[in-house]
């Protein structure tokens, strides 16, 4: 046997490692992607186009070329400027317009004869397009002129560059992770907030301590936060409540009024404002924000020009209850439309604190005694409210015991079992090596992981005397035929045959050597911990997998109740193990058969946990949370009935049977 580990592939490393380095956009990516997609395809020239979609079909224009005549950022790519820069312009375009249209990559060749070229020039343009999602149109376009090579080559190309360009959901998917962190850094920024204001002893309190946290986790220069005045009305204002390192405000202060005129600027406009605005297109481009009026805020900065001032306003579902402004001269980490998005994240989750503490600032007995007044007087009048109070509840509740009508349940005791499991038996008589990481009784596993090996060591010595049989067969078979002797060319035939079949059942068997999974489950049964290095027969059962997402809760219904359940009845299960959370449930099957159960009669009622009544998300969390063997409580509805009828249902039917004769 020849080692060929040192064997290497120079210079993929390289590769694979440029793609997979963060970009800081997409323009970055789509240059270093179109320098790598050249010089892998060894093209004589790539070009990346834009695609876009026109009245006629796909319009392509080309953006970048490579290679160019300066290294801008190692990549050797520079920007299209004029039609002289790519060659063959119309096959280019041409080319990269079949490519958007098929969503494929496509190959065109050059004709040697062609008098639009060098003479004798052959070669070939490859357009690939840069991955998209299937529901979104193809946005860019790579060409490559290419020199005449063979067909195989030319496959092996095709497929190198297909296989870069998929690195585009590579960067997509980092694109996606890097706005994720910016929303963790959000949400953590927001609960550091609000941890320090739940401390505060009053709304006032609070707000000071918001703001001084703020400035000091930031390190802004100032923060200020005003509250919304007349909340409802046209002549809702803004009122500067707290700023940051300022013990005692004075509304009547220059500093104060500037504030409250940029804070009023930004509730007018119901959006965060930044000054200076940010630019409509390019790096740190924002629609929003530079599109918002700053003239306030142009006139709070004015006395110096490094500060940059920001304004977000504080929400509660679709009302402004308030607004932020922020200022900072730190020209290191300036504000930007970056940092106003995440702190406009942030303060949407503290404002309902804020205003909870607001709210909490009254007496509760004070608030109470007024809510509770304003209501009964409304309702009864002035006097004798408690009595006449107590008799409308009476009264009511009379008539929804009649008239209403509420689900209708029927209650039982469950058990969760698995509708799916399969044995994992020996394959073959041997020796079990070793079990697969982390399996034991309990773990779950996942359809094709390895559970157990059995020891091979004698199947591969005997493949190898197997093979070497084979070798000698196949010899005496040459000389046979070399010599012209038929009887024992077929003789050794025969040997060969016979061999084959050998190493054909020891490769059988080691290739099953490895006991695998056939399902996503839960190893039940099976703990063979002990008996590593012990012999097994074939066909002896070593694991039990169950699915676990696929259970069915076996309900034990009363014969007093089973007349009102009917298949595909709906209802909720609760465990012993979680009473609080419900479960949705769907009747299967009733099992026409009653069996005793604690004194009385009962009919077994299955049942699916139905899944796709919950979100994704809290599914998940049931089927990890589900175990065989868990008992509980099952209600499942049988219609609506009113409150009446299903008090009085056990005590009338018993004196039914008790009349009857």
């Amino acid at each position: 046997m020849i080692d060929l580990s040192r064997l290497r592939a120079p210079g993929w490393q390289r590769v694979v490692a440029e793609l997979s380095r963060p970009a800081p956009d997409d323009r970055m990516f789509l240059a270093r992607l179109l320098a790598i997609l050249g010089q892998v395809s060894a093209a004589k020239q790539a070009v990346l186009l834009g695609v876009t979609q026109g009245e006629s079909g796909e319009d392509v224009r080309p953006l970048l070329v490579w290679p160019a005549g300066v290294d801008q950022g190692g990549t050797q790519v520079a920007p299209v400027a004029s039609d002289d820069d790519v060659q063959r312009r119309l096959d280019v375009l041409s080319a990269a317009r079949a490519a958007a249209e098929s969503r494929q990559t496509r190959v065109f060749g050059f004709d040697a004869d062609d008098q639009m070229y060098d003479a004798g020039q052959k070669g070939y343009m490859i357009g690939v397009c840069v991955p998209t999602p299937e529901d979104e149109p193809i946005r860019h376009v790579v060409t490559m002129l290419i020199e005449q090579r063979t067909q195989q080559a030319l496959q092996t190309t095709l497929a190198l560059v297909e296989v870069i360009a998929g690195y585009t959901h590579h960067h997509a998917a980092a694109q996606a992770l890097r706005q994720l962190r910016a929303s963790s850094v959000a949400l953590d920024l927001a609960a550091r907030l609000i941890a320090a204001i739940n401390h505060a002893p009053r709304f006032k309190g609070a707000c000071l301590q918001l703001v001084n946290d703020l400035s000091r986790q930031l390190h802004l220069d100032r923060v200020a936060l005003g509250w919304v005045k007349g909340l409802g009305e046209e002549s809702g204002v803004v009122r500067c409540i707290a700023m940051s390192d300022t013990e005692d405000l004075d509304r009547r202060m220059e500093l104060v009024r500037r504030l409250e005129t940029a804070m009023d600027e930004c509730l007018d406009q119901q959006q965060a404002v930044l000054h200076p605005s940010p630019p409509e297109k390019g790096d740190g481009a924002d629609v929003l924000l530079s599109q918002a009026i700053t003239h306030a805020h142009r006139e709070l900065a004015s006395g110096d020009a490094r500060l940059r001032v920001a304004s977000v306003p504080l929400r509660i579902g679709d009302r402004v209850v308030g607004v932020l402004t922020v200022e900072s001269a730190d020209e290191a980490s300036p504000l930007s439309a970056e940092v106003v998005e995440w702190l406009q994240s942030s303060m949407d989750l503290v404002t309902p604190v804020l205003e909870v503490r607001r709210s909490d600032d009254r007496a509760l007995p004070v608030r109470a005694m007024v809510s509770a007044r304003r209501a009964g007087a409304w309702v009864v009048g002035p006097r004798h409210t408690l009595w006449k109070l107590a008799g409308l509840v009476v009264i009511a509740l009379a008539i929804a015991v009649t008239f209403v009508q509420v689900p209708y349940r029927i209650e039982a005791p469950f058990e969760l079992m698995a509708r799916q499991q399969r044995v994992i038996s020996a394959p073959y008589d041997g020796v079990i090596e070793r079990l697969g990481e982390g399996i034991r009784k309990g773990e779950r596993v996942t359809q094709g992981q390895v559970l157990a090996e059995m020891r091979t060591t004698e199947l591969r010595l005997a493949m190898h005397q197997a093979m070497s049989q084979r070798l000698q067969a196949q010899t005496k078979l040459d000389d046979a035929l070399q010599s012209g002797k038929a009887g024992d060319a077929e003789l050794a035939r025969t040997e060969v045959a016979a061999a084959d079949a050998q190493i054909d059942l020891l490769n059988h068997r080691i290739e099953h050597a490895s006991l695998r999974s056939p399902i996503d489950g839960v190893i039940v049964d099976g703990d063979l911990e002990n008996r590593i290095g012990s012999t097994v027969q074939l066909g002896d059962a070593l694991f039990v997998v169950a699915r676990l997402d696929d259970l069915v809760a076996v309900a034990k219904v009363d014969d007093r109740d089973v007349s009102y359940v009917r298949e595909g009845a709906h209802g909720a299960l609760a465990r012993k193990s979680d009473p609080a959370e419900r479960i949705p449930i769907e009747v299967e099957r009733i099992v026409p058969m009653a069996m005793p159960e604690s004194g009385h009669n009962a009919f077994e009622v299955r049942a699916a946990i139905a899944l796709d009544r919950v979100d994704q998300e809290r599914a998940a969390a049931v089927v990890a949370s589900l175990r065989p063997g868990m008992e509980g409580l099952v209600k499942i509805d049988t219609g609506d009935r009113t409150i009446a009828w299903i008090l009085s249902r056990r005590i009338r039917d018993a004196v039914r049977l008790w009349m009857w004769w």
